[in-house]
């Protein structure tokens, strides 16, 4: 009898998708749940980027477009790394996905054969090994520390270099922990990937939201085999318009492309005129981001303040909308801890387990500063 095969058993549902399922659950049971659990900015997309969706329906941008982005997006993209990251591509290196973990799905299958292993600092965003074992590859996870910010040692990425190495991952500003990488450690690795003929994947999603220190994309020291990976999700507000994008070099786009071109083709058009106008319309969308960085700001320290003076240790994160706590008090064992905060205390969390931070959960503050203090005081409760 046939069945189902075996790559897609042995793959996890991802622990984000199912503790904010949990919480969604008891929220249609009438539980008042706090879901700390998604990564999904709580505000709208700018209005200027609303009001050219409307616009592309109005023109008829409702057709199939090229499978790897219209020319238009694509030359804005390029144009947006010119300008805001000193990065030179042309159309033909940069591809438009439905999101960006197509992007890097795309990029997995593209570059990985059976047996290549990719280094990835941990704790990573827990997509990353899903897909990099989907296309035959193994993880090797390089731990991390709270007590250094979380910030991945070059000796220890050197360290994790095999013979089967083919590709270092990083993430900055980070998913989960919100870190941002110094300059000195992304050129240091970028060298170790240039010693050693490998392919360098940067996720860089959560650029436009750092809070101290400047982004450093790393592909700047190593353009000739990094694989930016970037899209208008987090920093534009954009998370349901599904668009990201991959730049780098040509060889490795085309083979994304041809993938993408046999797989979902085009991303949606509509998303791709608006996500057009975000990076065009450069200083309303710059005012929006500006006012949204300075609303997480506001909140981080509040979330950060309050579970540190709980007693739940929790670094300062430098980026994202995330804070990666220590609730080892509520419980040793993380995944129990995560049921008490849901179950008891009706806060949302998603544990550490499938991050690779074992004691930790990550919550997401990517909400109002309401649900903030009101999950501080319930989470006080229920270590009372």
């Amino acid at each position: 009898m046939s069945g189902l095969s075996q790559r897609i058993q042995a793959l996890k549902v991802a622990s984000t998708i199912a503790f904010n399922a949990k919480a969604l659950e008891l929220k249609r049971a009438g539980v008042d749940v706090i879901a700390m659990t998604a990564g999904e900015p709580d505000f709208q997309p700018p209005a200027h980027v609303l009001e050219a969706a409307v616009e592309a329906v109005r023109l008829g941008l409702t057709k199939y477009t090229a499978s790897e982005g219209t020319r238009d997006l694509r030359d804005a993209i390029a144009a947006k790394h010119a300008r805001e990251n000193a990065l030179h591509y042309g159309a033909d290196q940069v591809v438009v996905s439905t999101g960006g973990k197509q992007v890097l799905y795309n990029a997995f299958m593209a570059l990985l054969e059976p047996g290549d292993e990719v280094i990835v600092p941990a704790p990573y965003w827990v997509t990353y090994p899903a897909q990099i074992e989907l296309a035959g590859g193994v993880t090797v996870a390089v731990p991390t520390s709270a007590g250094d910010g979380f910030v991945p040692d070059p000796e220890r990425v050197a360290a994790a270099i095999t013979p089967r190495t083919k590709a270092i991952l990083l993430n900055s500003p980070n998913n989960p922990t919100g870190a941002v990488y110094p300059e000195a450690v992304l050129q240091a690795i970028a060298d170790l990937a240039e010693s050693h003929d490998l392919w360098l994947v940067t996720d860089e999603l959560y650029e436009h939201i750092v809070y101290e220190g400047a982004f450093t994309p790393v592909a700047r020291y190593y353009p000739e085999r990094t694989l930016l990976v970037h899209g208008a999700s987090k920093g534009y507000a954009l998370t349901g318009w599904r668009i990201g994008w991959g730049c780098g070099p040509q060889r490795l786009i085309a083979a994304m492309g041809k993938l993408q071109g046999q797989v979902t083709s085009n991303a949606n058009a509509v998303a791709q005129y608006a996500t057009q106008v975000a990076l065009t319309e450069v200083e309303r969308t710059a005012q929006f981001q500006s006012m949204t960085r300075g609303a997480y700001r506001e909140r981080r320290d509040v979330i950060v303040r309050g579970l540190n003076a709980l007693g739940l240790r929790t670094p300062v994160p430098q980026g994202a909308f995330y804070v990666m706590s220590d609730i080892s008090p509520i419980h040793a064992d993380e995944n129990v801890a995560a049921i008490r905060l849901l179950e008891q205390a009706h806060v949302a969390v998603v544990p550490g387990t499938d991050f690779a931070a074992p004691g930790f959960a990550r919550l997401s503050y990517a909400c109002s500063m309401e649900q903030i203090e009101t999950a501080l005081t319930r989470i006080e409760g229920l270590l009372a």
